[in-house]
């Protein structure tokens, strides 16, 4: 009997923390929609209020890890709850780069609007990246509350499309930069800011290893995908 208690109120307290994930994956998905509407609106106040929810997101890292060691110290737990645990404070982690990365897109969108640069730029090309980028992270999110290895695999093979806009959109901007040099030092904004994106698909592509790790036990990063899709099965 003392037992079950005991595991009821271990269940209350995973439950707990993985809900506070969540909040704080909603958080920062807001600031990434914020970043990008910033951007396409050239709003230094929408840029502003992503900056200023950065302090929240820091807080609420700080929060989540202190909630961990309570837990870990207190129940000791093994096997999988301990993977759980590990990769509940990863998961905090990368989602705390995510508003990291929202930030620096803020910033880049001011150092935009403060340089000048016409409106011409080819910001909005950025849309499709950051889009994908902000769809990837909600589905990692979501497939990391149900804890789902297939949802997981398709997130990574997902990544590969948000590199590749990278890829194509750094080629067109080169290329905008030959065209007229005046416009170097904002363009060098745009790629700094395009990489930012770049960086939240790939936070994505980390949780979604993180939800492999917990239910099959093995870390599958650097692993090429036929072995991932191998594990999996």
């Amino acid at each position: 009997m003392p037992e079950k208690h005991l595991s009821t109120q271990f269940d209350s307290e995973l439950s707990a923390v993985s809900s506070r994930v969540m909040e704080l994956g909603g958080l920062v998905e807001s600031q990434i929609r914020q970043a990008i509407y910033a951007l396409s609106q050239f709003s230094v106040e929408v840029a502003n209020e992503v900056s200023a929810a950065e302090a929240r997101v820091n807080a609420m890292e700080v929060d989540i890890d202190r909630e961990l060691s309570s837990i870990i110290a207190r129940r000791q737990p093994t096997a999988r709850d301990l993977r759980l645990l590990i990769a509940i404070s990863k998961t905090t982690a990368n989602l705390e780069r995510v508003g990291d990365e929202a930030e620096k897109i803020a910033r880049m969108v001011r150092s935009i609007i403060d340089s000048g640069a016409p409106r011409s730029l080819p910001s909005l090309e950025l849309r499709v990246a950051a889009d994908l980028a902000s769809g990837l992270l909600r589905k990692a999110l979501d497939a990391f509350a149900r804890l789902d290895t297939q949802a997981a695999v398709s997130i990574l093979k997902e990544d590969d499309q948000i590199d590749r806009e990278f890829d194509g959109f750094v080629r067109k901007l080169v290329t905008y930069m030959m065209e007229d040099p005046r416009m170097i030092s904002p363009s060098l904004d745009l790629l700094f800011l395009a990489k930012a994106i770049e960086r939240i698909g790939d936070h994505a592509k980390n949780i979604a290893e993180f939800i492999i790790y917990v239910v099959k036990g093995a870390d599958v990063r650097h692993t090429p995908m036929e072995q991932i899709e191998s594990v999996v099965k």
